[in-house]
């Protein structure tokens, strides 16, 4: 059974195994929340949010494929990064220096200024959930923590070139922020045993009775998301409509998760926050015509 969960990849996996598919939900809602606040953005505000959340989820994957020994793994995107440890390490370093270089060569002060603020954050919570506090009954839910810094990293820079834009932003920005935390509750549920294999406290195995309300979630989410779409308009009913149908396509990937597996589900996952394509793809056609 494990050499089977541990083989070779299948080709819808490697998104995930790569750490890809998070940078591009951060991307798409970037550019949704940018349209919803009116502050257009440059190539570098979405270069640096792609770098950096690339960079934060490869290095959580790369310390805890460093930590685990190899019988211990058990999941594709921890044995890459076990397994290519440091030529992933190398590429890490590039594209820190890059976006690094990118961000102080591009950006306003205010924008650095903002950024910045973000990283010590970041940086605590990969020591603390990764080393200090690891297994800790009571330390803050890993999800809860991730659902939070995903949300402040895709609307810094909207925010930073407008703080008032925050009105606008205030109910689209708790309804992704909430979907992403049900995202990361729902992986919980499905990787139960891969956390406990990886010695990793997870919100399942923190409040194990939880699951029902976790698996109401999108729902509950996808119907607040209706009524905002309904109340809104413009950018606001298409941030909206968004929130609504990542929601229901959450809720039915964990009611299909039986049979499609935990592999495939966990691929799949971040697809479902993946819907502000629709908009961009229709925004693009629209220009072009």
């Amino acid at each position: 059974m494990e050499r089977f969960i541990l083989g070779r990849p299948k080709w819808w996996q490697w998104p995930t195994v790569l750490s890809l598919d998070a940078p591009a939900v951060a991307l798409l809602w970037q550019w949704q929340f940018a349209r919803v606040a009116r502050t257009p953005l440059g190539w570098h505000h979405r270069f640096i949010l792609g770098a950096a959340t690339w960079l934060t989820y490869a290095a959580d994957r790369w310390i805890e494929g460093w930590r685990l020994a190899p019988e211990r793994v058990r999941t594709q995107r921890h044995r890459f990064y076990q397994r290519w440890r440091w030529p992933v390490f190398a590429v890490w370093l590039g594209v820190f220096v890059t976006a690094l270089t990118v961000a102080f060569t591009r950006l306003e002060w205010r924008e650095i200024v903002v950024g910045l603020s973000l990283v010590v954050p970041v940086l605590f919570y990969l020591f603390s959930h990764q080393l200090l506090h690891r297994g800790h009954p009571w330390r803050a839910p890993k999800e809860l923590c991730v659902a939070i810094l995903f949300a402040a990293g895709v609307t810094c820079f909207s925010l930073a070139r407008d703080p008032g834009a925050l009105r606008l932003l205030a109910a689209p920005l708790a309804l992704f922020s909430s979907l992403c935390l049900a995202n990361c509750a729902l992986i919980s549920l499905w990787e139960t045993e891969v956390d406990r294999a990886h010695e990793q406290t997870s919100l399942a195995l923190q409040y194990p009775r939880g699951g029902k309300s976790v698996r109401m979630l999108p729902w509950l989410l996808a119907a607040l998301a209706t009524v905002l779409a309904a109340a809104e308009r413009g950018e606001g009913r298409t941030a909206g409509l968004c929130a609504a149908a990542s929601g229901i396509l959450l809720g039915s990937l964990d009611l299909a998760y039986v049979r499609c597996g935990r592999q495939l589900a966990r691929a799949l996952v971040d697809v479902t926050l993946m819907t502000p394509l629709a908009p961009l793809v229709a925004a693009a056609w629209l220009r072009l015509r």
